[in-house]
């Protein structure tokens, strides 16, 4: 088994006096292709969040690349998402006045350095290097996915975490957007998350794990 990119132990979630998620532990190893799966209110985009970083657990602790993120500052947390995790969102989250290029850019500019050729091998994988000077609202769902993949993917990060990527796009563009993502993961030699409530990707992921009322467990 490969060295593990993130590792959850015992993760908790309280909000509002429910318990969102209860003592989860989970390992994604470095050549993760993993799915989790679970109905809606099951607590997925929380377990999205806490393992991005983007919210800090009750209690329990998350390690990347073996490192604690409890009790980091904000600032440590965020250098470890931009260098670390790329994330592809349901709703695309692309900035409506830069363009396709400029919004797959976006983590190298937080990171202070442009590698125009490895965009460049990003948007011809994913066959969207004639949308490069196209807005957000000139785009279709599918090459709005495209755009947040290559996005994701900008600074070679060690994992991709994707929150229902295909939720917004009809069964044909998501299968191939899906393609793409599996395909494009192996190239980039990145960890691959994918958390969904879509039942058509299960057959997909050889490794499965299930989240129901808080608590994961395998499929």
């Amino acid at each position: 088994m490969t060295d593990a990119v993130l590792r959850g132990a015992d993760l908790t979630i309280d909000r509002g006096g429910d318990r969102i998620l209860d003592s989860v532990s989970i390992t994604i190893p470095a050549d993760a292709r993993l799915l989790i799966q679970g109905p809606s209110g099951a607590g997925k985009t929380t377990l999205f969040n806490v393992l991005g970083l983007l919210e800090p657990p009750t209690s329990g602790t998350l390690y990347v690349n073996g490192e604690s993120t409890s009790g980091l500052g904000e600032r440590r947390r965020a250098r470890i998402r931009r260098d670390t995790i790329g994330f592809v969102f349901q709703d695309f989250q692309l900035i409506p006045d830069l363009s396709a290029w400029e919004n797959a850019a976006l983590p190298q500019d937080h990171r202070g350095t442009r590698d125009a050729e490895w965009l460049g091998e990003l948007f011809g994988a994913l066959g969207i290097t004639d949308l490069r000077g196209q807005y957000p609202a000139t785009l279709s769902g599918g090459e709005k996915q495209r755009v947040a993949i290559a996005r994701a993917l900008a600074n070679r990060p060690s994992v991709v975490l994707a929150d229902e990527p295909t939720g917004q796009l009809d069964p044909e563009t998501a299968d191939r957007v899906l393609d793409l993502l599996l395909d494009i993961r192996s190239e980039a030699s990145t960890a691959l998350v994918v958390i969904s409530h879509d039942r058509r990707l299960t057959s997909r992921f050889d490794d499965r794990l299930q989240l129901a009322d808080g608590s994961l467990t395998a499929v």
